[in-house]
């Protein structure tokens, strides 16, 4: 299906290429003394100052389409989107400053098409001009998440108000102390249908009931915010924070988690990119047995391979966006799924290729290559495992042949 890029997507493109060349690059040594400076969950000061430039230039926003016209951002398609991510994946801190980092994208978007007035107005407009920070919910310890169906953490009605209890862990950046709202997934009826018996629900991180337990690691990496698990006890929020109605959990989910993994698909073509890059800048730099290391024929195939690898997955990333946007996130389900089992893995062997370039250095704190490979490797679990995601294809695939194939 052919795809055109608008005049005003491009032009943006060119307007983020040339912030990130002006702002982004040149603050990343400053931004790691200074998180190393306050701490793995403190903020970087050197953030607000990229985030106002960001905002001067209207660069705000950028990931959610249809807003309402009076809300900050500009409206993109998720095609025109896909180019800026990628640029934005090519350094872990840029999507914070032009408030387009996950978790508080998609929760962003959950808010803005299911929330109360109320909880709109309470968490969404701070969310939107990037006063606060979220964290999302989904993920528990004690049973495989992967299956949405298993979720444990119970939300019960008590007159005007919903009880949570139970655990989560994972919930990325919670430990922030900029996050201040967080939205779960629980279940509300475990009588029903398997996928109606789950619901989201806004929860205020201050709410009396909710305490910290585990802080577990990825790879070793202490990420800014954190990952940490969420013990719910007796925790109670107004029946209207639930987010569109009981049951609807599942689907809202789904809602969430199809734009949420085409831009985390998105940007990793950026870190594959800029992984590329670091590859062939090494590999121009050393010599070894009497030649450079660009000249080796087992380098130039590694870049060969890297470039094609690359190239495909973006034109499959571009597709799938292409159908969100004229289809629905629906129809482009497998699409998602597929983007979202090729890229990180497509992006594993780049990373490891550039890694081996750099030899030493590469595992190392001195080049963002160990970081990358963690956290793309991470990308094979987060939204959905590799298998989980097949298992869908495969499905869509069969039914082609045998429409009553049932599993």
């Amino acid at each position: 299906m052919p795809y055109e890029f608008t005049s005003q997507g491009q032009a943006l493109l060119a307007e983020v290429k040339s912030f990130m060349d002006d702002f982004i690059y040149p603050a990343e040594k400053e931004y790691a003394e200074q998180q190393r400076e306050v701490g793995t969950h403190g903020y970087p000061p050197i953030m607000d100052k990229l985030k106002a430039a960001a905002r001067e230039r209207g660069l705000w926003n950028l990931f959610l389409p249809h807003l309402s016209p009076d809300a900050p951002g500009t409206k993109l398609s998720n095609l025109d989107y896909a180019p800026i991510s990628e640029e934005l994946g090519k350094v872990g801190f840029s999507s914070e400053a032009l408030n387009c980092s996950a978790p508080d994208t998609g929760n962003m978007e959950l808010l803005n098409h299911y929330a109360s007035d109320r909880v709109k107005e309470q968490w969404l407009q701070p969310l939107l001009e990037g006063e606060v920070r979220s964290a999302f919910g989904m993920t528990e310890p004690d049973v495989a998440s992967s299956d949405a169906t298993n979720i444990g953490l119970r939300i019960e009605r008590d007159g005007d108000e919903y009880v949570l209890n139970g655990r989560k862990w994972f919930s990325s950046g919670a430990m922030n102390p900029r996050c201040k709202v967080f939205i779960v997934m629980g279940k509300t009826d475990p009588s029903a249908a398997p996928h109606k018996q789950q619901s989201m629900i806004v929860v205020p991180k201050d709410t009396p009931g909710i305490s910290f337990g585990m802080e577990p690691h990825v790879f070793g990496y202490e990420d800014r915010g954190g990952h940490p698990e969420v013990i719910y006890e007796n925790v109670r929020v107004p029946v209207d924070n639930l987010l569109g109605g009981e049951g609807e959990g599942f689907a809202l989910s789904q809602a969430r988690l199809g734009p949420g993994r085409i831009h985390h698909c998105m940007r990793t073509i950026g870190v594959a990119e800029r992984a590329l890059g670091l590859l062939i800048e090494r590999a121009l730099q050393r010599t070894t047995f009497g030649s450079s290391v660009a000249q080796k024929g087992l380098i130039q195939d590694w870049i060969a391979e890297s470039r094609i690898d690359i190239d495909m997955n973006r034109q499959y990333v571009l597709h799938t966006a292409h159908l969100m946007d004229t289809v629905g996130n629906k129809a482009a389900a497998v699409e998602i799924s597929g983007i979202k089992v090729s890229v990180p893995n497509m992006a594993l062997k780049v990373i490891d290729r550039a890694i081996q370039v750099w030899g030493a250095a590469g595992v190392s704190q001195y080049t963002p290559l160990a970081s990358m490979y963690a956290h793309a490797r991470t990308l094979r679990i987060a939204d959905g495992p590799d298998e989980v995601h097949k298992m869908t294809i495969a499905r869509r695939e069969i039914r082609k042949h045998d429409p009553e194939f049932r599993i």
